[in-house]
């Protein structure tokens, strides 16, 4: 059963991240030239590697986990505030984007070392 191996399931879970953030994002009226800017953002944590592979994938791993989006969601209720709850969603859709296509968590021995595969 193929389907059931973790790494599927990691895909098949970035996937649904992915529909729900976007669908979430569109009813809630959301600026579309926002998600177009803001949704590669999260990859500039890559400038990290420039300190070092150990560095890199510390900064890199922080912001492509779904804890600082999802703090930003929660804050934005008491907040009120839609633009905080956008970037969280856009960011949760870079996040689901990235494990559907196999791009994981980096290992701190080289950049194309993730928790899914070798890239």
């Amino acid at each position: 059963m193929r389907f059931f191996s973790p790494k599927t399931l990691l895909h098949v879970e970035g996937a649904v991240m992915l529909i729900v953030a976007v669908f979430t994002f569109w009813m809630t009226q959301g600026n579309w030239i926002l998600f177009a800017m803001l949704l590669l953002a999260p990859d500039l944590a890559m400038l990290g590697y420039l300190g070092g592979p150990r560095v890199g994938a510390a900064t890199y791993n922080l912001f492509h986990t779904y804890l600082l989006p999802a703090v930003l969601l929660v804050l934005s209720v008491p907040a009120f505030s839609s633009w905080m709850m956008h970037v969280a969603l856009i960011w949760f859709a870079h996040i689901g984007g990235d494990r559907l296509l196999g791009y994981g968590l980096k290992y701190a021995t080289a950049f194309k070392d993730t928790h899914l595969q070798h890239v």
